[in-house]
């Protein structure tokens, strides 16, 4: 009996032993397939590299649209850009038409601005309401208009857009 015994100790020494022994083989297997598909660490270190990219293009684009909202909340257009209401390239200024020359477009939004901008001033330090459309200037919306400029409505959209920024802001005290 004794024998039995210890050959069945023996049978469960070797039984365990092999055990561990072909654990430790299949991990020493995978490891090095590992390696073989990543020798170097150069898979991750691009890894890294394209995360990072990643963040910085992230961070860019945050700035970016801090920019516009600054932008537009400067011209009083505080829902304009970034919504989908205004175009992103025309300062959050309506696009009529295609083919407004760029000058046209800023000499009238300029003129628009300037002249509101006294006419708020003015009526905020009169004392009285907060009322652009009863403005000359905003219902002729012809100051700086020259005849090679094209479509005087047009013209005047525009400076009407801006007049009403200049308004505002010269009624604020800006």
């Amino acid at each position: 009996m004794n024998t039995n015994h210890l050959k069945g100790k023996i049978g469960r020494i070797i039984l365990a032993f092999s055990l561990l022994l072909g654990i430790v083989i299949a991990s020493g297997i995978t490891t090095q397939a590992q390696y073989q598909q990543y020798p170097n660490d150069d898979y991750w270190r691009q890894q890294r590299q394209y995360e990072r990219e990643q963040q910085r293009r992230q961070r860019e684009y945050q700035r970016e649209q801090m920019r516009r909202q600054r932008e537009a909340s400067r011209y009083g257009n505080y829902d304009y850009n970034d919504t989908g209401y205004g175009n992103y390239g025309n300062n959050g200024y309506g696009n009529y038409g295609y083919g407004v020359p760029y000058e046209v477009r800023q000499t009238a939004l300029n003129a628009g601005y300037n002249a509101g901008i006294k006419a708020g001033r003015n009526d905020r330090s009169r004392g009285r309401g907060f009322d652009y459309a009863d403005q000359s200037a905003f219902r002729n919306a012809t100051t700086d208009y020259n005849s090679r400029f094209g479509d005087i409505e047009l013209y005047r959209q525009f400076f009407r857009q801006g007049f009403v920024n200049g308004y505002t802001d010269g009624y604020r005290g800006y």
